[in-house]
């Protein structure tokens, strides 16, 4: 019997062949029975004819277009090793009956987790207390004059209460702080049972002491991050971007920050990445920064890949994954014959 064949994007290896994160255990795919797995050679897009004798993909950072799908019709799911997927073409995936899944549950705490540390660093005013504490003396004298900002009581903001929103709200409890958030599509039990009160997008940039950006990157939410709503934020207010960097519009962020509009940002996501270290945005003392990488721990690496292997495995058995992107593809002719032929061969 042909065994079901699992392709890595290349960027899983190093030069030297050794692992990009040594945390994603691919110890189950290696032991799992008719099973065989190959690094693919590093591309971007990656290559139809890379994938003709693939059944499944395991795909980090690597784009896969619509020149990506093999014509052999093979492919029946592309993993993403994270919640991003505006480095897939959903439609081309959906046409051609490949299921794209994502990992909700491995990123959704540590990047809840790098939501409250951009918050506690900003109002706690971190950056700057750590340079007056390395020039001795002087920076003590002058500690007064840079005094952080209580939580209880503010109101903290979220554009977008999907996974991730839900759990920062759920990890802000302790805070004392007031929640909203402004998504069209929330689970309005969700947000009642976090005490989330759901407001306007207009509303919630007029009120939030600290926002931050929790929705996926779609044409709808292109640049929905504007200069006429970063206007609307308070001047003590706090801006903090961890989910992808042309959801705002990065000069007009610039701007507001470079006039005092607001307070501060944090930032793990850029418009460019990588980012251009002349840019303007890189020149200003109330920002905080990290290379879209603040998340990475090996718990969320460990958890980002066995999410993977698990949807791929259960493909394999003929069962559906859990965190199908493109759901209408569960419905299509072809990728249920695909399932059922999987799952009379493996499952």
């Amino acid at each position: 019997m042909a065994p079901f064949r699992v392709a890595l994007s290349g960027d899983f290896r190093k030069a030297d062949g050794s692992p990009t994160f040594p945390d994603f255990d691919l110890t189950p795919l290696r032991e799992a029975r008719n099973v065989e797995m190959a690094f693919l050679d590093n591309a971007s897009p990656l290559k139809g004819e890379q994938l003709e004798d693939f059944d499944a993909l395991i795909l980090l950072a690597h784009r896969f277009d619509a020149g990506s799908v093999p014509k052999s019709g093979r492919l029946a799911v592309v993993a993403r090793f994270g919640v991003g997927y505006d480095t897939v073409d959903v439609p081309a995936c959906t046409a051609n009956d490949i299921a794209l899944v994502i990992t909700p549950d491995g990123v959704r705490r540590p990047v809840a987790v790098s939501i409250i540390t951009f918050m506690l660093a900003l109002t706690g005013k971190m950056m700057v207390k750590d340079r007056l504490a390395r020039m001795g003396g002087p920076g003590f004298a002058t500690r007064g004059e840079h005094m952080g900002v209580g939580l209880v009581g503010r109101t903290l903001g979220s554009l977008g209460l999907g996974n991730i929103g839900a759990e920062m709200f759920r990890m802000a409890k302790p805070f004392d702080m007031n929640f909203i958030a402004h998504d069209p599509y929330a689970d309005k039990a969700v947000a009642a049972e976090l005490g989330i009160e759901l407001v306007p997008i207009e509303e919630l940039f007029r009120r939030a002491d600290v926002l931050a950006v929790n929705c996926p990157l779609t044409p709808d939410t292109h640049h929905i991050v504007n200069a006429e709503r970063l206007k609307l934020m308070k001047p003590t207010a706090y801006f903090i971007n961890t989910a992808r960097g042309p959801i705002v519009d990065q000069k007009a962020l610039t701007k507001v920050l470079q006039d005092g509009r607001i307070a501060g940002a944090g930032l793990d996501v850029f418009e460019q990445e990588p980012t251009d270290p002349n840019d303007p945005l890189l020149k200003l003392d109330n920002i905080i920064t990290a290379p879209h990488a603040l998340c990475w721990t090996d718990q969320c690496f460990a958890g980002n890949g066995a999410a993977d292997v698990k949807a791929v495995l259960d493909v394999m058995k003929g069962q559906l994954p859990r965190g199908i992107v493109n759901r209408e593809v569960t419905d299509r002719p072809g990728f249920k014959a695909k399932l059922e032929a999987f799952g009379k061969r493996f499952g």
